[in-house]
This record gives C-alpha cells, structure tokens and sequence, in this order.
C-alpha cells in the first residue's frame, strides 16, 4: 500500500477534498518520512510540529464541516529557507540570522497559507542562494536522495531532496542562475521557472533587477502547477507583476505534443558541458523526438552572454551585501563575498554595457520562437558530484573562468527572461538523476507548462526516460 507522504500532491488534495484522505493523516506520514531520512540527506532544517499539527486538525475539521477548501488544503509545504515563514525560524543559510523568527510570511508563502497549505518545515540553501552546492555554515551539507555523498546542486537543494524523498508534496524555491532548475535535475523531481512577476517577489534587494524569481517545486510538473496557481498573484510591490498570471491553466491537458514545433539544443552554443551528459541528453532525446510535429537541431544567439551574466549579478549582489560585508565580512561565506567583490570592480560603463546587452540577448531570444515553439536542452552541465567540493572548476579538461560557469546551461536562459521548466529525464551515465529543460520565451509560462505536463507524460512510458525514484529505505538503514 502507499504511504500518504508518496501520493503525487495533485491526488492527495483530491483525497483530502473527497474525505478519504485525513490532512491529519497525512501530516504524520510525512513527519514519519522526515524522522526516517531526515538524518541521512539534511535537507530539513527547520520545523514546528507542534504549529503543523494543530493547522491539519484544522484542515480536518473544515473538510469534515464542508468548508470551502483552498487550492492546496491539507499540503504539507516545504518553504525554502530564504523566504520568511512567521513565527519558523528563517536563517537564509547566514550565521547573521541563524536565529532569526520571522513575525510575518513572506507574500508568497501567505498566499500557499492562505490557499490552505500547512507550512511545515524550512528546506535548506546556501548563504543567500548564492551558489549552486546546498551547503552553509548554519546547518552544514545538504545530500543528494540517490547518493547522500554527492551534492543536490542549489540554491534550492533542500526543497528538491524534500520532495524526492516524499518529506513533503510540495515545496517553494526560488531561481536566478538555475537555482531552482539544477536541484530539480540532480533530485529527479519538476520545478518551474516563471516569467519574472507571474510569482510577485517584493523583497528582491533590487526591484528593478528581474532576474531572481519564485517559483514551484514538485514530484511532477503537474504537482508543481498546483503549487504554482497559489502562488501566483497580481501585486504591485513587484514592479513587474502584471496580469499575465491570470493567463495560466487552472488544470493542466489542453495541447497536442504532434502541433508542437521544438528546437533542440545541447548546450544553447554557449554553455560547457561534459562529453559524457552531451551523449547522454542527444541520446534521450532521439527517443522522443518524434512525438513533436517538428523537432530540428538549433541553438539561440547568446552571444556576450558570459559577461553581461557576471555584470549584472555583481550588480545584484552589490545592493543585496555591500553593506554587509562592511560590517560583517568574517560573518559571510565564500560565495556571497566572491560575488560582491567582483561586483564592486565593475564600472558604470560596464554595468551600461550589460544593461544594453541584455536587451539584445532578450530580443533575439524573442525572435528565436518565431520559428519554433518551445526549446528543449539539457538542465545540467554535468553528473552530480561529490558535495564537499563546492564547485566545478575544471570541465572536459577545460578550466572554468568562474566559479558559476559550469551553470551557463541555466543562466544563459535567465538573461533571456524565459519560462522555463525543468523536468526528470531517467539517469546519466553515472547512474544518477538526468533532467532536461522546456523553455519558452517571456510570458509562455502556459504554454511551457502543458508542453512540459505532456512530455512527462511521454517519458514516464519509457524505463529509461521514466522519472527515478530514490531508496528511501536505503537511506533510513
């Protein structure tokens, strides 16, 4: 029989709304689940039982009271621990908060509350999301569920182990340079890369700096959907929410993969990526290919991509840590530092420079689906690796420039302000979580969405596209 914490999010709520499936239920085989793996992956950081509980007695009585229910009522929900949670202590990986509680959500995790989600624990990040390897001075390591010695990637590690291991249905995060995308890939699971503002995100350092969104984590993108419909809101405070949210499917099922036109992409002809993943994504996806009505070979321009990336990052970091790293330097990581110091060399002219191509970069990208509907590439540059090494900086032999540049696969696309999905795609060569991209230009998110719901759907009639599942039994032993 399958335990609660393994039902998909879309079918538990579906139980919960049938009564025959008890939040309370629920809550408990997902705490079950936590104590069991919990110990082997550190991908839980932060939890209030006693709060989690008494929200999904709650849950129980409204189901039982005939209440009206919210889109996710009775989810157990994993928040990222770079988004406020009231009262749940809220550290953002940094020893300058490591004791931190929050008196309010964050907007987006009110609207999960207020959809009815029984937020229950914290996921673990890097210092600020600044990184690709779930690892702070806080609360150490997080482990990847297929191998706990390997890393999980980041910013949003946490979340997607949670997920893989069925700690939780469902499960923010959050996304620049694939912070939300990677994790998925390297745990096995979906996340979802809105367009900036379909999630509104008030408490960037830089308003007027789009490229840091929130978005959905789930098992499938269905669950991910789901997730994604009580986060999504117009508000103001982000001065890039508009009503383009108002434009998602409220269910998932409305296209036909044979009237797609997809463009195929090893490596966006930018990005590094190791020989044996180059095999292994051109050898996926010869198995599907045909499903689509035209499926050709083609890379978009991003040329200057590298440094207007680096650029406008630095700008970023400038105005989230400038100040902290004045007063509080020895209190910092690597990465937070090694971002804002770079950043402090550019000049103006190099941050015009970057703003300008940029927009060159966003209006080819554009231009690209005039030709094709939806582009599809690998999500990882490489295998999972060992979590104790922080980066990769060597790649088929080539050294990397920057600590970032083997995540040029997802950050290029970030310059592009897309849409983007990431999505399971069996195992590499190593044995290890594979997961590839579905991506769109600015405002497709509907579009991505169905095309990548559809192509799950595909691949999970293939053993060797299928999505992989962890030994969670393995790891509680």
């Amino acid at each position: 029989m399958t335990d609660p914490c393994d039902l998909s999010a879309v079918e538990a709520r579906r139980l919960i709304g049938r009564k025959k499936l008890s939040p309370v239920e629920l809550l408990e085989s997902n705490l079950a689940r936590i104590a069991a793996t919990n110990p082997a992956v550190n991908s839980i950081v932060a939890m209030d039982e006693k709060d989690a509980r008494a929200a999904a007695k709650e849950a129980e009585q409204a189901v039982m009271r005939g209440e009206d229910l919210g889109l996710l009522h009775g989810l157990p929900i994993g928040v990222k621990d770079l988004q406020d949670t009231a009262g749940l202590k809220t550290t953002y990986g940094s020893l300058l908060y490591k004791d931190h509680v929050p008196e309010a959500d964050n907007s987006a995790v009110a609207r999960v509350r207020g959809e009815g989600g029984v937020i229950l624990a914290k996921t673990n990040t890097p210092e600020f999301g600044a990184g690709a390897n779930t690892v702070n001075r806080v609360y150490g390591a997080t482990g990847n569920p297929f191998d706990p010695l390997k890393t999980c990637a980041g910013s949003s590690g946490g979340s997607a182990v949670a997920l893989a291991l069925g700690q939780v249905p469902l499960a923010t995060g959050s996304d620049y340079g694939g912070s939300l995308r990677t994790p998925a890939a390297f745990c096995g699971v979906a996340g979802f890369r809105p367009s900036p503002g379909v999630v509104p995100g008030e408490t960037r350092a830089a308003l007027l700096v789009p490229f840091a969104v929130s978005g959905p984590m789930g098992r499938t993108i269905e669950d991910a959907h789901l997730l994604l419909m009580a986060q999504a809101d117009v508000d103001k405070g982000d001065p890039f929410s508009s009503n383009d949210c108002l434009s998602l499917p409220s269910k998932l099922g409305n296209v036909d993969l044979g009237s797609v036109r997809a463009a195929f992409s090893t490596d966006l002809g930018c990005a590094p990526i190791d020989r044996e993943i180059a095999k292994v994504f051109k050898g996926r996806t010869a198995s599907f290919r045909s499903v689509f009505g035209e499926a050709i070979d083609r890379d978009p321009d991003m040329a200057n991509v590298h440094e207007t990336f680096e650029i406008l990052r630095g700008v970023y970091f400038v105005a989230a840590h400038r100040e902290r790293l004045e007063k509080h330097r020895d209190l910092l990581g690597r990465n937070v530092i090694d971002n804002t110091d770079r950043g402090l060399k550019y000049s103006l002219g190099d941050v015009a420079w970057a703003n300008v191509e940029q927009g060159k970069i966003y209006t080819r990208f554009l231009e690209f689906f005039e030709d094709s509907d939806v582009l599809i590439c690998p999500t990882g540059s490489v295998s999972p690796f060992p979590h104790a090494q922080l980066f990769i900086d060597t790649m088929n032999g080539e050294k990397m420039p920057t600590y970032m540049r083997w995540l040029a696969i997802t950050y290029a696309l970030t310059m592009a302000l897309p849409a983007a999905a990431s999505i399971p795609c069996g195992v590499d060569h190593l044995g290890m979580p594979f997961g590839i991209q579905v991506v769109g230009p600015n405002g497709s998110d509907a579009l991505v969405l169905e095309v990548a719901h559809a192509l799950e759907q595909v691949l999970a009639t293939n053993k060797e596209t299928a999505r992989p599942i962890p030994d969670w039994k393995k790891l509680a032993r």
